[in-house]
């Protein structure tokens, strides 16, 4: 595999999370980070690499074409796991430790399920590269660089919520989330098969 092929599966990882059409992904992200200030970012940048590894497990067995899914289902179930995220942050706007702890989890499990959202187009590309594992890896590390600096905007965001116009964090968490919630809840609508 080539550079140029890495970068380009890199790029393809990049556009996943910052593009426009990716908003899905980004409501996902924002549900996630949500609750954690910059203080956290350690936690955070760990919960967003679980949802990484889980969005890896499927793109992998999919491109291997060991697992398929009805896209019309997987269209559906990535904006429940968005509005399940933000309804989970409303009934833990305390932020205990073990509720907190949980997210990782559903991370590494809503990681897999959006996976499967972007699989069937990855499938195509990567089953006529020899290289699987380097398409694969550029892929995700975009992924995650992608991830990483949305997580970064939006601990700036919630900081400056915080700092300079006084925003009580449960209000922040109350506000992003029913936000989130509300579109989530449109999308899954609007997508039942």
């Amino acid at each position: 595999m080539s550079f140029q092929d890495f970068l380009f599966y890199f790029n393809l990882g990049w556009s996943h999370i910052v593009s426009l059409d990716a908003l899905d992904h980004q409501l996902f992200i924002l549900a996630l980070v949500a609750i954690y200030t910059t203080k956290q970012l350690k936690q955070v940048l760990i919960l967003v690499t679980a949802f990484t590894i889980g969005h890896s497990v499927t793109l992998a067995l999919s491109a291997l074409d060991i697992i398929r899914f009805s896209s019309k289902w997987v269209e559906f179930l990535i904006p429940c796991t968005i509005f399940i995220t933000a309804l989970f942050n409303l009934f833990n706007k305390g932020g205990t430790h073990k509720k907190v702890e949980i997210n990782y989890y559903l991370a590494l499990f809503f990681g897999l399920i959006h996976g499967m959202g972007f699989a069937n187009s990855v499938r195509m590309m990567l089953a006529k590269d020899q290289y699987i594992g380097w398409g694969l890896f550029g892929f995700n590390l975009g992924l995650e660089a992608g991830q990483v600096i949305f997580v970064v905007l939006v601990l700036i965001l919630s900081a400056i919520a915080f700092s300079v116009f006084n925003v009580k964090r449960r209000d922040w968490i109350i506000f992003v989330s029913s936000a989130v919630f509300a579109l989530a809840l449109q999308m899954a609508l609007e997508r039942i098969p």
